[in-house]
């Protein structure tokens, strides 16, 4: 019979495999909570790209297919107890709760092989060379499909959107209010429609908010020219918008400063499933921060500004923990393209008791560490 490490270096031998993701921790202490592989382009060589799901982070490493075996028996011996397995034969579901007598279930494939993905990017939700409507209405796209030059780090960061936005769907309902604050442009707004209601059928509604009447204007045109019937934008503030709504999922991508506050307080109130938030410029704690002993850093006004932003998310990070949610921090957009690339991505009710007590503790102290009172903490 074929053991499981022998079955993901066939698949990966045959260059069948399209994901696999090791769950169920052996340990409650284990830091890695989920492990994911899946193929990638290197360079124009095969590579197989291991995630690693910590509890505030998630790192990289890249595996040349003769590498997979080794891995998958010691994801599997050591530090999991399943796995889910996608390839282009069929779907695998490895039950290993002792690592010696593992059970293989089989069922007809349910996910097919995209195009690899090309120096690290995962496949496209959205592959180049496919015209999309709001795309090629936004000026992302030529008719034919084409990304614009100018606009091709904007495509990225909306793939690259759109793939985190995956990971939790599982959390939403099929019929979700999810609402944008601080929309701007709405290209992520309209991808995020797009991908839920035309591309995977789910029955969702959005709405944008934004304070620039003239964007929501042209943002609501767009919408009714695509037939976009779920997606509205409204002009208005995230401090004032309507305490009555309600939301399942938050989506607030470089609102500025304290306005990130707000909007995280907002989704906290209307218990929304998951939140997404980039933050923008973070000047409150600048401001605010008192530590003589530790000029050398905060005496540089560049070095002060930085920290400062580090200092912001950290907090929020810990009272959104506080809160329930089980909070990663990832990178949205490589470095390159703007140094505002760190996204809180919070699912709700995922934070343990034990979590939620020292995340209040932590607040607590760095507050008092840093002399500090930001906006996330006053309710």
């Amino acid at each position: 019979m074929e053991r499981s490490s022998e079955l993901l270096s066939r698949l990966t031998a045959e260059e069948s495999l399209i994901l696999a993701v090791f769950g169920n921790p052996r340990k409650k202490s284990q830091p890695v909570r989920k492990v994911s592989l899946r193929p990638v382009l290197l360079k124009g060589t095969l590579h197989y790209q291991a995630e690693y799901a910590y509890e505030k982070k998630v790192t990289h490493e890249n595996l040349l297919p003769e590498e997979v075996e080794a891995f998958a028996a010691r994801m599997l011996q050591s530090s999991f107890r399943q796995a889910d397995v996608f390839s282009a034969e069929a779907d695998y579901t490895i039950l290993a709760n002792k690592p010696d007598h593992e059970k293989i279930l089989k069922k007809a494939p349910t996910k097919t092989m995209g195009a690899l993905a090309h120096n690290r990017e995962k496949n496209y939700a959205i592959p180049d060379g496919t015209p999309v409507d709001f795309l090629v209405r936004l000026g992302v796209q030529t008719k034919d499909g084409q990304v614009i030059p100018r606009y091709r780090n904007k495509f990225r960061q909306i793939n690259r959107f759109l793939e985190i936005a995956e990971d939790c769907l599982e959390y939403l309902p099929e019929e979700p209010v999810i609402i944008d604050f601080g929309c701007g442009k709405s290209y992520l707004t309209f991808a995020l429609y797009w991908y839920l209601n035309v591309k995977n059928d789910y029955r969702a509604k959005l709405v944008g908010l934004d304070l620039k009447e003239d964007v929501i204007a042209f943002c609501n045109a767009v919408a009714q020219d695509l037939g976009y019937e779920d997606l509205q934008f409204l002009v208005g503030d995230i401090a004032d918008y309507d305490e009555s709504a309600k939301a399942d999922m938050v989506v607030t991508l470089h609102a500025c400063d304290t306005a990130t506050d707000f909007a995280l307080q907002k989704a906290r109130r209307w218990n929304a499933k998951v939140i997404l938030s980039v933050p923008c410029c973070q000047h409150e704690l600048n401001h605010q921060i008192r530590r003589p002993d530790m000029d050398a850093i905060l005496g540089h006004g560049i070095l002060r500004e930085r920290f400062s932003a580090i200092l912001t998310d950290a907090l929020r990070a810990d009272k959104l923990t506080e809160w329930g949610y089980k909070v990663d921090m990832i990178e949205f957009t490589s470095l390159e393209h703007t140094a505002k690339n760190i996204m809180l991505r919070c699912i709700a009710g995922k934070a343990s008791p034990a979590d939620r007590r020292k995340a209040q503790a932590d607040f607590a102290k760095q507050c008092a560490y840093w002399h500090v009172s930001p906006t996330i903490g006053k309710e």
